[in-house]
């Protein structure tokens, strides 16, 4: 039998990990390629975009609505067909991973938790800070956060291939399993009552870095066992995410060399 073409070729996974087209998903579904998120047009009820719903949710894959005019600025061959996957550039730990990293090499763990950082470049930012520090991982929520994309990747300089990243659906659930695990969690928070130079960062820690806007969300907030602040002796009263993390990070080595 012929096989039958349409005069438009079907689109096919495109730079900085963004994958478009009913088909190109479907297959990357199947093959079992990483995933960091799926955008499908808000309001289609037709069957393939229903399939990949369904498919993504059963992998644990997040599913996002969105309307076509997002889906038109995010598509680089401008023929989406309604769906536009995310590529993660490597698979997703798991929290158990990590902290049986830190158990193999006789350290205690260090890890960074982030709430909601939904800018990527920050996100990179951190993993690469991370990396450099020796922290054992990084933790973000399933919705609302930056994930493993390409441009996270870049920003991260290489970083994202050494750090496992974990990414778990209830952040608060997360810190209360930290705690049983015997993690102190700190909480970075200009109004925090522990100095930075007064916290105990030497044993088993986790950070914690709120949204670059918000800060840490309540209930992420009430697990903290301590919440630190940075001193600021400039005029302005908050650091980026990113470079929060880092002085945290690096004061956790600075008491763990000494």
């Amino acid at each position: 039998m012929r096989e039958h073409r349409t005069g438009r070729p079907e689109p096919m996974a495109e730079a900085d990990g963004i994958i478009e087209g009913r088909n190109a998903v479907i297959e990357a579904l199947r093959a079992g390629t990483p995933i960091d998120k799926i955008y499908l047009a808000r309001g289609e009820t037709d069957a393939a975009l229903g399939h990949i719903a369904s498919t993504a949710r059963g992998k644990g894959i997040v599913v996002v609505e969105a309307d076509r005019r997002k889906l038109d600025g995010m598509s680089l061959t401008h023929s989406h067909q309604g769906v536009i996957a995310m590529a993660a550039v490597r698979a997703y730990a798991t929290v158990d991973a990590i902290l049986s990293a830190a158990r193999e090499k006789g350290e205690p763990p260090l890890v960074v938790v982030c709430d909601e950082l939904s800018d990527p470049h920050n996100l990179g930012a951190v993993i690469r800070t991370a990396e450099c520090a020796g922290a054992h991982g990084i933790i973000i929520p399933k919705r609302r956060s930056a994930g493993l994309t390409a441009i996270v990747a870049k920003t991260s300089a290489g970083a994202v291939a050494h750090v496992p990243v974990a990414r778990v659906p209830n952040l608060p659930a997360l810190l209360k399993e930290l705690k049983e695990e015997g993690l102190w969690v700190f909480g970075a928070e200009a109004d925090g009552t522990t100095r930075l130079y007064d916290a105990d960062l030497k044993g088993p820690a986790a950070i914690v870095i709120g949204s670059e806007g918000a800060g840490m969300g309540r209930l992420v907030a009430e697990c903290c066992d301590f919440k630190v602040s940075i001193p600021m002796r400039g005029k302005l009263n908050s650091l980026n995410a990113s470079a929060a993390a880092a002085i945290l990070l690096y004061e956790a080595v600075r008491q763990r060399l000494g």
